[in-house]
């Protein structure tokens, strides 16, 4: 039978040539939140991979909802002139649709770089005061974040609209609100973090404004003709924190408003989370969001192996599939699971010539001619 994996779909109105989706995925390389030659050479190396839509990292609507000083951000013309350059350099050479994941950190912004230990850096250091629904650390022993007021709330809302209109002007295809991973959409979501008593804490609905203002305001501005999704943690993995059955919940009304896909992903709202890992160990989530709701829904996490990929969607577990590390250790990963697979994707004529003995056909051909 034809592969699953590798036959289109339609994101909205985006047509996808196949079901792999390259996810966003910080590189803690920009500066003053402007990208450098490091994204022009990270993101136009996945652009040649022949997956069918690729996310740039998380990007931060305002400099104090950066994850780490070397973030990457769209709220400044600076910015928005670095960006530009970085997908005019891709453009030129890849036809690949390009999404745009638009974030803010919340409680957990001033973090050091994973690889100087991820931890809070203090201001008067390089960082600033984060954050939150609650004065409610990430660590304890660590200083409580910035509660937000309505005033602040509303600042932020419309920070999200006006990184959205700089994308809209960047031409990006598709756009992903990161409402996960402990960031600030999902610290209003979760009671592990916000333990507010005003309208936007307490019961569901108070808990969900917030995500369904910055989403209804995102979805005004953004075209009807260019897909918008949702990153939400389908789960805390803590007893009493956010879980699968509010996911749904929620994303019932997502979906009512306009949401194109439903990225699941799960955790990071705690340190106290206890997650059983192992290789497609989101899928049940992403699973139950599209039984339950219908929307197109996105599986990621330990999916690593073309076969393992195939049967997600096959069994109709997912849509698509969403490679983050697995991809940066193989950056032709959708050529060999299409070799596996006996799919196709698009590849660089520059490349048709390298596919070894043994193997055909995995290149299809392209506007650029027959080989």
């Amino acid at each position: 039978m034809p592969s699953q994996l590798f036959s289109p779909v339609q994101l909205g109105s985006l047509a996808l040539e196949n079901r792999v989706v390259i996810s966003p995925m910080c590189q803690y390389s920009a500066v003053d939140g402007s990208a450098t030659d490091w994204h022009l050479i990270h993101l136009g190396n996945l652009s040649l991979s022949g997956a069918a839509l690729l996310m740039t990292e998380a990007t931060a609507v305002e400099a104090v909802g950066r994850i780490t000083p070397g973030d990457l951000g769209l709220y400044s013309d600076d910015n928005e002139a670095a960006l530009r350059r970085t997908l005019e350099g891709i453009r030129r050479n890849s036809e690949i649709p390009i999404g745009i994941q638009i974030a803010h950190a919340g409680r957990k912004a001033s973090s050091a770089a994973p690889w100087n230990g991820g931890q809070l850096v203090p201001a008067g250091e390089g960082g600033w005061r984060p954050l939150g629904p609650s004065a409610v650390p990430i660590h304890p022993g660590e200083p409580a974040p910035d509660v937000l007021d309505h005033a602040a709330i509303e600042r932020i809302r419309d920070a999200f609209v006006a990184t959205a209109r700089r994308a809209i002007r960047l031409g990006f295809d598709a756009a992903e609100l990161h409402f996960a991973h402990g960031y600030l959409v999902h610290s209003f979501l979760s009671p592990i973090s916000n333990r507010r008593d005003d309208r936007y804490g307490g019961s569901f609905e108070n808990r969900t404004r917030l995500a369904l203002e910055v989403f209804d305001a995102v979805r005004a501005a953004w075209p009807h003709d260019r897909p918008l999704g949702v990153r939400i943690s389908s789960s805390d993995w803590i007893e009493g924190g956010w879980n699968v059955e509010q996911s749904v919940e929620l994303v019932h009304m997502l979906k009512q408003r306009g949401c194109d896909w439903l990225d699941a992903s799960s955790g990071g709202i705690s340190p106290d989370q206890k997650i059983t890992i192992g290789p497609g160990y989101q899928v049940p989530f992403a699973r139950t969001i599209r039984k339950e709701t219908g929307i197109t829904t996105l599986a990621v996490g330990l999916i690593t192996e073309p076969r393992q990929a195939e049967e997600i969607v096959a069994a109709g577990d997912a849509d698509l599939i969403g490679l983050a590390r697995t991809v940066l250790w193989d950056p032709r990963w959708p050529w060999h699971a299409a070799a596996v697979l006996g799919g196709q994707v698009r590849a660089a004529p520059q490349y048709w010539r390298c596919e070894p003995r043994g193997v055909r056909d995995v290149f299809r051909d392209t506007e650029f001619g027959m080989r």
